[in-house]
């Protein structure tokens, strides 16, 4: 029951925050995060359209990725590179649109797949600082971080 209370949150919040950017929140990009949202683990694109075609059978793959485009501009999910999949924010439209200024990391279960979203503002500023010693200026940091997770090592 908590479970759908979150996702119903997470759909009235990113309804919000696309109206309050001039943006929207079409019912094919509703229906997409709604998938992100209801996966157990980060999603595929493909395995994405495959769930949307049991609502829309003529969904191809450019209506995902024109749908996965707008909610990652909007803030609303990321994506992890190294699983090419896609997962809801957990800080989505807080004020990060465009340039996803909260930190984010992920911790990807090796075994299970399992994925968790932290916020450590500690790392971001450790890595913003060696990047700043190089020279370099950084735009953005994702940190996808492979090891197990508390369930398999109890198991």
């Amino acid at each position: 029951m908590a479970e759908a209370m979150t996702r119903e949150t997470a759909l009235r919040e990113a309804e919000a925050v696309c109206l309050r950017r001039g943006a929207t929140l079409t019912p094919l990009r509703r229906q997409v995060l709604e998938l992100v949202l209801d996966a157990s683990s980060p999603v595929g694109a493909y395995a994405l359209l495959d769930r949307l075609k049991v609502s829309r059978p003529g969904a191809a793959p450019p209506t995902v990725y024109r749908a996965l485009d707008f909610l990652l501009e909007q803030g609303l999910i990321h994506k992890l590179e190294r699983l090419n999949a896609y997962i809801g924010c957990i800080d989505a439209g807080h004020g990060h649109a465009h340039e996803h200024h909260h930190p984010h990391q992920f911790l990807i279960c090796r075994r299970c797949g399992a994925t968790a979203e932290i916020a450590d503002h500690g790392i971001a500023h450790a890595i913003e600082a060696a990047a700043r010693r190089e020279g370099f200026a950084l735009a953005e940091a994702v940190v996808e971080i492979e090891g197990t997770c508390a369930r398999c090592m109890a198991g």
